[in-house]
C-alpha cells in the first residue's frame, strides 16, 4: 500500500494519527511525519506496519469496510471488539441512531439514510461562513428580532424522521420552539451552503431538493472558485438570482432590508485568492 493510499483511507475511515497509531504499534509522531509527506522517505518496515492500519487482521471482529473499530472512552479512543457502525448497512438504510454511533469527530451528514463525509472547512470556507453568520447577528439584534443565527457545526433533524441529519454552514431559525437539547428539530427559515469540490453535488443537487421539500424559506449557495452566490427565495418560489462578491445581497425573509456585503467580506479575505503559495483549495 503506498502512503498516498493510506491517506485516502486514512480520510475515508476518519481515522485519527493516534487511532493509526493504536492499530500499528508506530509511534502517533512518526506516523503523522509520514502520512504528512514531512518523512520523505519512511522506512520499509514502518511502512509494513502502518499497512495493518488499514487492513482487517482477519479477526470475526473487525468491522466491515468503512467502518471504525474504535469506542469513545475518557476522551481517548480504544479498540472494541463490538463496535461497528458505518459500513454495517447499505447506503439507504442509516439512521439516526447510526448518525450518533460514529466516533464524535467524524463529521458526516445523514440524507436519506445516506451518509455523506464531510472534510474540515478550509480557511477560505471558515472565514466566508463567519462573516455572513457575524452580518446576520448583527442585523438581527439592532432590530432586536427573535430569529436567531447560527454557523456550524450544529445538528439540524430536518424531515423530523430518523433519516435526516444535516449541518448547514449557516443557518437561521425564527421559531426557538424548534430548538430542542440536543438539534434544530425541524426546517431552518433561511439557509447558506458554501461549495467545496467535495461537496458541491450536494449542495447544489440534493440539499437544494431537500430545503425546498422541507419548508426552508430560503437557500444561498455561494460559490468561493467562481466568486458567485445563488439565492433561492424558495418561500415565493422566485427563480434564482446570481450575485457577485462586489455586490450586497438582499435577505428576502427580512424583506430585504437585511444586506450581506460581500465586497466588505471579499476585502477580508482576499489575501486568501492573492496567495501564490497556496492552492485555492476550499
Amino acid at each position: 500500500m503506498t502512503i498516498e493510499e493510506m491517506k485516502k483511507k486514512k480520510k475515508e475511515l476518519g481515522y485519527t494519527y493516534e487511532m493509526i497509531s493504536a492499530l500499528s504499534g508506530v509511534p502517533a509522531p512518526t506516523v503523522q511525519k509520514i502520512l504528512s509527506g514531512v518523512t520523505a522517505a519512511p522506512r520499509f518496515e514502518t511502512i509494513r506496519a502502518l499497512e495493518k492500519a488499514f487492513q482487517p487482521p482477519g479477526n470475526d471482529f473487525w468491522p466491515m469496510r468503512n467502518s471504525s473499530p474504535f469506542q469513545r472512552n475518557d476522551n481517548t479512543w480504544e479498540l472494541q471488539e463490538s463496535s461497528f457502525v458505518y459500513g454495517s448497512k447499505k447506503q439507504g438504510e442509516y439512521t439516526i441512531d447510526d448518525y450518533y454511533g460514529l466516533p464524535e469527530e467524524r463529521r458526516v451528514e445523514l440524507i436519506d439514510g445516506v451518509i455523506y463525509d464531510m472534510a474540515a472547512p478550509s480557511p477560505r470556507h471558515q472565514l466566508i461562513s463567519t462573516e455572513i453568520w457575524d452580518q446576520l447577528k448583527s442585523y438581527i439584534r439592532g432590530k432586536g428580532g427573535s430569529c436567531i443565527p447560527f454557523v456550524a457545526p450544529l445538528d439540524v433533524q430536518l424531515d423530523m424522521d430518523d433519516r435526516t441529519m444535516v449541518q448547514p454552514d449557516v443557518l437561521i431559525v425564527c421559531d426557538r420552539s424548534k430548538l430542542i437539547r440536543r438539534c434544530l428539530y425541524g426546517a431552518p427559515d433561511f439557509i447558506v451552503e458554501i461549495l467545496s469540490d467535495s461537496t458541491k453535488r450536494k449542495d447544489m443537487f440534493v440539499k437544494l431538493s431537500k430545503y425546498r421539500a422541507a419548508g426552508v424559506r430560503e437557500y444561498w449557495i455561494v460559490d468561493p472558485d467562481k466568486r458567485k452566490v445563488v439565492v433561492y427565495d424558495l418561500e415565493h418560489n422566485e427563480l434564482p438570482v446570481i450575485y457577485g462578491f462586489d455586490d450586497k445581497i438582499p435577505v428576502c425573509i427580512f424583506s430585504g432590508e437585511c444586506k450581506i456585503d460581500f465586497a466588505e467580506i471579499y476585502d477580508y479575505i482576499q489575501f486568501l485568492y492573492e496567495d501564490r503559495n497556496h492552492p485555492e483549495e476550499d
